[in-house]
């Protein structure tokens, strides 16, 4: 028989008080989709000893053959979720397991491990994550539409009257992320069409992640209510704005809760600290491997381009170079200091795996004492290519492919993700990457199709 969960008997009588009937003790694929069996309440002790077994080679990227051992779900308790739109489940973000021990392969024992190490090194790592998504209705036609009914404007930014379109459906979003103590500070109408922004308090990295996984899951289910459903695809619209999901990351001391990264007597003027800039130079000389992993698919490299909205630049990032409060720049240290702005990352990455891989590529920074060098203040979307050249600046991997070749090349990567999980994920995006190519598009066949 499974131990008891110190605290399970507690745990049990709580979530039984509050009406809650089933649990799910929920783990992700490599793309950061929710897997679960769902347990009755009742036995909630045996499910929080690690019950529940699934098998790894039914699911993408949770790297087992048929004949292996399952892996075993075993919830974190602190994570533990009433579901807002559905409060007789309760939710519990679970680090996989087999043959008696964590499960290497697993994205969140992926950066349990890196954060230790951090741990190890006196740090810890709160992030931020700008969670940027759309949300549509399906029309007759089998494609998608805006929830509001009005007219498309050129610069939608912050517009008032289609964010109060959608208060219906946002409101009651906003109020369960606050009731759930996430603590939303701001929300608001962004540049795609449709497109909204919501952003609430920063935690440890691991609390993040956890809830940008239930977040992706909660939008959709909420819209749900209203006809709509949210839409994570990085870049729906090949004219408008594409949804990021912007990483903002400083470390802490974990006795006093300082923050490591602020300096206000900063010499290069952006309030960041020694270990800072250091962090920003390990993160800088590993962006291409982490696109691959914070911009996951062949639709975020049509977001990360230069031009091509309607309203004017894409504000996405395009260059391997940072700066201070200035959003073109790929590493940006916002107004005030005291953290780093990773603005590659989107809306379609696994946290857990994104942020795994940024905070180790930082950790190599301050290990090797690297200094990314003065800060980029100017428009960097105006400089020619020579202008590029003579800084030494590269461009961000253009395409999904070419992303994969520089994960595929990393040493960093394979030491963070383990070789069974570094192996499945370059091989499953060359797989898609190929794919896709193979694939004809509508434009080839409107372009070639009569050509002759």
């Amino acid at each position: 028989m499974a131990k008891k969960s110190p605290g399970a008997k507690a745990l049990k009588k709580s979530l039984m008080d509050a009406g809650v009937l089933y649990l799910l003790p929920s783990y992700v694929d490599m793309h950061g989709v929710s897997k679960s069996k769902m347990v009755p309440i009742e036995h909630l002790e045996r499910a929080m000893a690690g019950s529940e077994l699934c098998t790894g080679a039914a699911l993408e990227g949770v790297p087992q053959e048929v004949h292996e051992e399952e892996v075993a779900a075993h919830p974190d308790p602190a994570s533990c979720i009433v579901q807002p739109w559905q409060p007789e489940v309760a939710w519990f973000a679970s680090d996989l397991w087999s043959e008696g021990k964590p499960f290497e392969p697993c994205s969140r024992n992926i950066l349990k491990r890196v954060t230790d190490k951090a741990a190890s090194m006196g740090y810890g790592m709160n992030m931020g994550l700008e969670a940027e998504f759309f949300v549509f209705e399906d029309d007759d036609e089998g494609g998608y539409i805006p929830i509001s009914p009005r007219h498309h404007l050129d610069k939608p930014a912050y517009d008032v009257t289609r964010l109060l379109d959608n208060l219906h459906w946002i409101g009651d979003l906003v109020q369960a992320m606050n009731d759930l103590g996430w603590d939303v500070y701001s929300f608001d109408h962004e540049d795609g069409i449709g497109q909204f922004e919501i952003d609430f308090a920063y935690a440890d990295v691991l609390t993040t992640a956890d809830r940008y996984i239930f977040f992706r899951r909660m939008a959709g289910e909420i819209a749900g209510l209203y006809g709509g459903f949210a839409s994570f695809m990085p870049k729906p619209y090949g004219n408008r704005a594409g949804s990021g999901a912007h990483f903002n990351m400083s470390f802490y001391d974990p006795k006093s809760g300082k923050n490591l990264f602020e300096d206000k007597k900063d010499p290069r003027g952006c309030n960041l600290s020694k270990l800072g800039y250091q962090f920003t130079a390990g993160v800088l000389r590993h962006l291409p491997a982490i696109c691959a992993v914070t911009a996951p698919t062949v639709n975020s490299y049509k977001r990360l381009i230069l031009k091509g909205s309607d309203s004017g630049f894409t504000w996405a990032p395009i260059f391997q170079c940072y700066g201070d409060n200035n959003r073109t720049n790929t590493m940006r240290i916002p107004m005030g200091g005291g953290r780093v702005e990773l603005r590659a990352a989107d809306s379609a990455c696994n946290p857990y795996l994104g942020g795994a891989l940024v905070l180790a590529a930082g950790l190599q920074g301050i290990e090797e004492g690297l200094d990314p060098g003065d800060p980029h203040t100017e428009n960097m979307y105006l400089k020619s290519e020579e202008e590029l050249k003579e800084l030494g600046i590269s461009m961000l991997p253009r395409t999904l492919g070419e992303a994969v070749d520089a994960f595929a090349e990393s040493d960093l990567a394979r030491s963070v993700f383990g070789d069974k999980m570094f192996e499945t994920w370059r091989d499953y995006k060359r797989q898609e990457w190929l794919t896709y190519l193979n694939h004809i598009s509508d434009w080839e066949v409107n372009r070639y199709l009569k050509f002759y």
